[in-house]
């Protein structure tokens, strides 16, 4: 039971309510942080991507007890894009999915934000995987900077709703580490409100993760598309942080929310 719990009752169903996607990036947390770690905020925690290539650098043991660990709680673990891309880019994308079903991924990310990778790649490997059983996310941006800037706004749209339809469970919205200069965010991570109208009005918003590592970002988005709203990249000290402005129990968001 949590503290306050008479904040947490739905009137009409009597239980506790659970509020969006939060996608928290783990850059290389101990099997034991995490035991005590989850106690505290596992249940408000969807998935965990494992950041980058670092998945590559740990013992493969490690790796297996910390999903286990994720499992635990119900939370999805996955590596991160950029080891998607290296091992794709190396002919090695059938070694890469048995590795993942191996280790116990339950979840996997499709991205070229440092490759090429053509649609008709990019649709087979999205059905390749949902074929293996993974939940599949794929990422729609380029870390580039310069190269982001170059993705219009159509065809962030036309992406997306591509790989929908090719069988992603939910598209990723870039935001990187930093949430500026990339995607919806510009140099100083605000979020570019005409690009973002469009974006929410032609896609299927339930169906998106918006990186949102600034607490700015999250408040933004939760204030105007709702408490439910899918957030990643957050960082897995700001969890129960953001869990606070869903609930609107934090200044920036009381009275502002209705769960």
């Amino acid at each position: 039971m949590k503290a306050f719990e008479f904040l947490n009752k739905n009137k009409d169903q009597n239980h506790y309510i659970k509020l969006g996607i939060t996608m928290v990036l783990d850059k290389g947390l101990s099997p034991e942080f995490l035991k005590d770690y989850l106690k505290v905020c596992g249940d408000y925690i969807s998935f965990v991507k494992f950041g980058w290539g670092i998945s590559a650098v740990q013992d493969r043991e490690i790796v297996k007890e910390k999903i286990k660990i994720y499992k635990r709680y119900g939370i999805e673990a996955y590596p991160g894009g950029t080891l998607f891309e290296v091992c794709f880019s190396k002919g090695l994308f059938e070694e890469y999915l048995i590795e993942c079903m191996d280790l116990g991924f339950d979840a996997l990310e499709i991205s070229n934000g440092s490759i090429d990778l053509s649609l008709k790649d990019r649709k087979e490997v999205i059905m390749e995987a949902k074929d293996r059983g993974f939940t599949l996310l794929t990422e729609v941006g380029k870390k580039s900077i310069e190269e982001d800037r170059k993705i219009t706004t159509s065809e962030r749209i036309n992406l997306i709703n591509q790989d929908l339809e090719a069988g992603a469970d939910y598209v990723i919205i870039e935001g990187r580490e930093s949430g500026k200069s990339i995607g919806l965010f510009d140099n100083m991570g605000n979020i570019k409100v005409d690009e973002f109208s469009t974006l929410i009005n032609s896609t299927p918003v339930e169906k998106l993760i918006f990186e949102a590592p600034q607490k700015n970002q999250q408040v933004y988005f939760i204030l105007n598309i709702g408490s439910n709203v899918n957030l990643g990249n957050i960082s897995y000290d700001e969890v129960i942080s953001l869990e606070t402005l869903r609930r609107g129990l934090r200044g920036d968001t009381l009275g502002k929310v209705d769960i």
